[in-house]
């Protein structure tokens, strides 16, 4: 029993490592699409669309990550595999669907990080971030 717990305690780190690093590598993501640098926006500019934006893709992620574990195999190595597959397959999307709507949309998106206000533009973006997030998981399960 006690061999068991340590066994399953190990998968659920090994799916949570993978999770983190899929965060971290959207967040990455977020940071290059965006002008400037992502930290010194949301620490010492306090900026709501940038933490908007940044929520949004880190929850997607999560959102697909949660999906992909529990859709992925029995077996460990291809369940973090395709786990990290997936994620990083939303993740390209996402950053294509900011892309898609900075060209349809007039303006700079990825300059609307910067303003005092929150633009309803970052809240369409968010979105569209969800709403990926969400057609990935239920495609996954």
């Amino acid at each position: 029993m006690f061999t068991a717990l340590l066994i399953e305690s190990g998968i659920v780190l090994a799916f949570a490592f993978s999770g983190l690093l899929l965060m971290l590598v959207g967040y990455g993501v977020v940071d290059l699409i965006t002008p400037g640098k992502l930290h010194e926006l949301l620490w010492k500019e306090k900026s709501r669309n940038a933490a908007i934006l940044v929520a949004s893709n880190l929850l997607g992620v999560s959102i697909i990550v949660a999906a992909a574990i529990r859709a992925s195999a029995a077996d460990l190595f291809w369940g973090i595999v395709s786990t990290i597959v997936y994620g990083l397959v939303g993740i390209i999307v996402m950053a294509l669907s900011f892309l898609i709507v900075d060209a349809l949309t007039p303006g700079r998106l990825g300059d609307l990080v910067h303003a005092e206000n929150i633009h309803p533009a970052v809240w369409v973006n968010a979105s569209t971030h969800i709403g990926i997030a969400i057609i990935m998981a239920s495609a996954l399960l």
